[in-house]
C-alpha cells in the first residue's frame, strides 16, 4: 500500500490584500502536489480580498486536483497573531507562510519539498530553500542576497535570518510549541524561526536544505517600509538569543563591511 503522502499547509495572512492575493492563491492553486491545505487568515477585511478568496474556493471545488481551503476572517491584533492563528488551526504535517503577494515559484514547488522530506531517516524540523526577490507585480528583481548555507544550525542566524519566512517549512508540532512572541510588532518571525531551530536541536532533529528556490518574496513588506524599527527589534532579539557580546561584535561587522563595500 502506498504511503499517505505528507500533507502541507501554506498559511497565507492578509488584510485588504485584493491587489496582492490573487497571485499568491493562483501559484497555490497550480501546486501539483495534492496533498495541500491552504489556510486564509483574514484580518476582517473590507475591500475585495473575501470575494476573491470565495471565488478561489468554487474554482477548487471542480478543480483535477483538489486542494483543502479554509478561511478564517476576523480583527487580529496584527500579522503574526494571524500566523499564531494559522498554527492553532494548521492539520498539515508542515507549515510555510506565504502572505498575500508572495508566490510559489513553480507548480512543482512543494512536490519538491514532499520528496525532501520523504528521503529523511525521520520527519525533519525543518525544510528550508532559496529566494527570489519580486517587484509589487511579480517580477523577478533578484536572488535574496542573504543565502542560506547547507548545513544549517540557529548559530548561523547570528549573521542575519539567512532563510527568508516563506522558504522555512516548519513541522507544525514543533512550530505550535513556539508560536510568535507578540511583544516583537517586525521581526517576530527571525525570533520564532530561531525557536523553533533550538527546539529542533534539543530533540536532535535535522534541519535539511532543498537546494531550490522554495519562495518569491515581494520586496515591499511591512519590515522593509520600517526598516530602522524593525533594525532595533532584531538588535533585541539577537541579544536574547546569542548574547550581548556576541551581538556588538556581530554588528560592528556588519559596519564595518558596509565601509569596505564603499
Amino acid at each position: 500500500m502506498a504511503a499517505k503522502p505528507i500533507k502541507i499547509t501554506v498559511a497565507t495572512v492578509a488584510r485588504n490584500a485584493a491587489g496582492l492575493i490573487e497571485r499568491t492563491i493562483l501559484s497555490v492553486e497550480q501546486q501539483i502536489y495534492p496533498a495541500v491545505e491552504h489556510l486564509i487568515i483574514d484580518g476582517n477585511s473590507n475591500d475585495d480580498t473575501l470575494q476573491i478568496v470565495q471565488h478561489y474556493i468554487e474554482r477548487n471545488s471542480i478543480a483535477a486536483v483538489r486542494h483543502e481551503i479554509n478561511c478564517l476572517s476576523e480583527p487580529d491584533a496584527g500579522i503574526y497573531d494571524a500566523m499564531n492563528k494559522a498554527l492553532s488551526l494548521s492539520t498539515g504535517r508542515y507549515i510555510v507562510f506565504l502572505n498575500a503577494g508572495d508566490t510559489l515559484p513553480h507548480p512543482d514547488t512543494l512536490s519538491r519539498i514532499a520528496a525532501v522530506i520523504g528521503q529523511q531517516e525521520t520527519h525533519p524540523a525543518v525544510v528550508y530553500g532559496d529566494t527570489d526577490v519580486t517587484d509589487g507585480e511579480g517580477n523577478f528583481l533578484r536572488h535574496r542576497r542573504l543565502a542560506p548555507p547547507e548545513d544549517l544550525d540557529w548559530h548561523d542566524f547570528k549573521q542575519g535570518m539567512l532563510v527568508c519566512h516563506q522558504a522555512f517549512y516548519a513541522r507544525t508540532d514543533i512550530a505550535r510549541r513556539t508560536p510568535y512572541n507578540l511583544k516583537y510588532r517586525l521581526s517576530a518571525d527571525y525570533d520564532w524561526a530561531l525557536r523553533v531551530m533550538k527546539e529542533a536541536e534539543q530533540r536532535d532533529l535535522p534541519l535539511v536544505y532543498a537546494k531550490a528556490v522554495v519562495a518569491n518574496y515581494m520586496h515591499e513588506g511591512a519590515t522593509t517600509r520600517n526598516h530602522r524599527r524593525s533594525l532595533f527589534e532584531r538588535f533585541r532579539i539577537m541579544t536574547h538569543h546569542f548574547g550581548l557580546s556576541v551581538t556588538l561584535a556581530q554588528h560592528f561587522w556588519f559596519v564595518l563591511r558596509l565601509f569596505i563595500k564603499k
